[in-house]
Parts: structure tokens; C-alpha cells; sequence
């Protein structure tokens, strides 16, 4: 089998991670994902009349599987298929990606399907790198790693080796990982510069919460009493009522008294 095919060829001395390295780790294959030319380089990768996208299809052709191996493959790592540019078409803007792509429209996928996914040579390149069960994945894979020692191996010429896990580590930071890492950083630092320019203003509120506080308490005081007075009116009216009955009862008796003395 030659070097191109075995998927765990290495030249001798080499120190990069075996083939299987891809298959396991996301950090590994970040800091490749941007080598898309070594698909061409296996096996030529014919693209849709836009230059820039295939279908699952053609996905699977060019790997000697079958769709239901895609599919699973990127159901099973959906959010770093999304990162590196699949997408998936819908409703007008799948009507308009199919009358600029006629070559797709005619093909074997009947008109009026409900969406459509596409992969640009980054996906279809992270498929190469998780796909276990195709020759062609394995060469790419086998591929990259080749190129990638003999850049590192270039680079290294007359100096002193680095340790494997601080040029993986160097590697990963230089890619998307590292992007991410700035993006985060900076995100930080306006969050910082946010909340500093926040804090008086957020000392006025506080200041202006405390004496909506005091003056909750105030009037707190202030309702208590007035319920505690409202209260002893209460029982005021209650005896000012019974004296009243009182002096009624009296004026009918006196009444009734100066009748009966009138009529003897």
C-alpha cells in the first residue's frame, strides 16, 4: 500500500499525533480546519455552478458512502459543522440558491423539497477528518498531517525542537480557538470599561434607593399612628352613640311624664 493510502503512514522521526488524533480531538482539528486544499490534492472536489458549496450527495460521492453516513455524521457533531459553514436552505432562499444553481435543480433531487444543506470545502474537510469508514477520508487525513510535518519540520530546521504539546497548544491559539480567545478577551475588557463608567451612576441609585427606603419607613410610622388613632375614634363614636341612644331614651320618657301630669 503506498503512503498516500495507508492512513497511518509516518515518515520516520515524525512526532505529530497518528491519524486517529483527528477522529478525537475538535482542538486538533481546528487548528487544521483552513488546509482545504488537500482535498484536491486525494481526489478532485467538484463544487456546485457557485464555486463555493456541494450537497450531501455529493458529499457522500466523493467519499464512497452513503448519505445516511453524512447525515449521521454531522447530526452526531452539528455545532462544528455549523462553525466551519454548513448551512441549511429553506423556503425562498432555497427558490433563489436553486434558479442561480440550474446544474442542482435538474439533478436527481426532485423540485419542491423543504430544505437542502450545504457544505463548503471547510465542512466537506471536517467530514474528512471525523468520517472512519472511507479510504478517501483516511487519505485526506493522512494527507494533512504529512503536510503539516513536513511545515512544522521546515519551520523547526536549525533551531531546537519544541515540546509536542506547546506546538499543538501554539497551533490551536493561531486558529479558530485563538480567535475565539481574543473575542472573549475583548468582550471582557468593554464589559470592564462598561461597568466602570456604570458605577456612579450606580452609586447615585443606590444613594436614591436608601433615602426611598427612609422615606417608606416614615410613612410606614406615620400610617401606624394614624390607624392607631383612627382606632381609638372608633371607640369614641362607639360611646358617643350609646350616650346619644342614652339621652334619646330619656327625652321620650320626660315626654311621656308631661303628657300623662297634662291629661290628670
Amino acid at each position: 500500500m503506498g503512503r498516500d493510502h495507508h492512513p497511518n503512514f509516518r515518515p520516520e522521526g515524525t512526532h505529530m499525533p497518528p491519524e486517529i488524533a483527528l477522529l478525537e480531538s475538535r482542538a486538533l482539528r481546528d487548528s487544521v480546519i483552513e488546509r482545504t486544499d488537500v482535498l484536491d490534492k486525494v481526489k478532485i472536489l467538484t463544487m456546485l455552478p457557485d464555486g463555493l458549496h456541494i450537497t450531501t450527495r455529493m458529499v457522500a460521492e466523493y467519499f464512497e458512502v452513503g448519505e445516511e453516513a453524512v447525515k449521521s455524521l454531522t447530526k452526531r457533531h452539528r455545532e462544528e459543522f455549523h462553525s466551519n459553514g454548513m448551512h441549511i436552505l429553506r423556503g425562498a432562499d432555497l427558490q433563489v440558491f436553486e434558479r442561480s444553481n440550474l446544474d442542482l435543480s435538474n439533478s436527481s433531487y426532485p423540485q419542491g423539497r423543504a430544505h437542502l444543506t450545504l457544505y463548503p470545502r471547510r465542512a466537506v474537510l471536517n467530514v474528512a477528518m471525523l468520517l472512519r469508514d472511507s479510504d478517501t477520508a483516511m487519505r485526506v487525513r493522512t494527507y494533512l498531517l504529512d503536510v503539516e510535518e513536513s511545515t512544522r519540520s521546515e519551520a523547526e530546521a536549525g533551531t531546537e525542537q519544541l515540546p509536542l504539546e506547546r506546538i499543538l497548544t501554539e497551533r490551536m491559539l493561531a486558529g479558530p480557538i485563538g480567535g475565539r480567545l481574543d473575542a472573549v478577551e475583548a468582550c471582557l475588557a468593554d464589559v470592564g470599561s462598561t461597568l466602570r463608567e456604570l458605577a456612579p451612576w450606580m452609586a447615585r441609585v443606590s444613594a436614591r434607593l436608601d433615602g426611598m427606603d427612609r422615606r417608606l419607613d416614615a410613612h410606614g410610622r406615620v400610617i401606624c399612628a394614624m390607624s392607631e388613632r383612627l382606632c381609638d375614634l372608633g371607640d369614641d363614636m362607639t360611646e358617643v352613640r350609646r350616650d346619644v341612644a342614652t339621652l334619646k331614651a330619656e327625652s321620650v320618657q320626660r315626654r311621656a311624664r308631661r303628657a300623662k301630669r297634662q291629661r290628670g
